[in-house]
């Protein structure tokens, strides 16, 4: 697996695991509870991971949610 994003924003994260999702990407939220624990400090960011054979994938479904987002009025 490897690390697609890496964030606090869980509002991101969450958008991210949507796209990913409507693309048939599965992806893995890791330290979601390790960063609970020690109170949400941001010394400790989410990861989001996906299978290695499926990173270019990803990032080219996230690139283009991106972009579909700053071209929305």
């Amino acid at each position: 697996m490897q690390p697609i994003l890496s964030s606090n924003d869980p509002v991101e994260l969450s958008w991210a695991r949507a796209v990913l999702a409507d693309a048939g990407i599965e992806a893995v939220l890791l330290d979601e509870y390790t960063a609970a624990a020690e109170g949400s400090i941001l010394a400790i960011p989410r990861r989001l991971m996906v299978a290695d054979g499926a990173v270019t994938a990803a990032t080219v479904a996230l690139a283009v949610a991106r972009a579909q987002l700053e071209e929305a009025p």
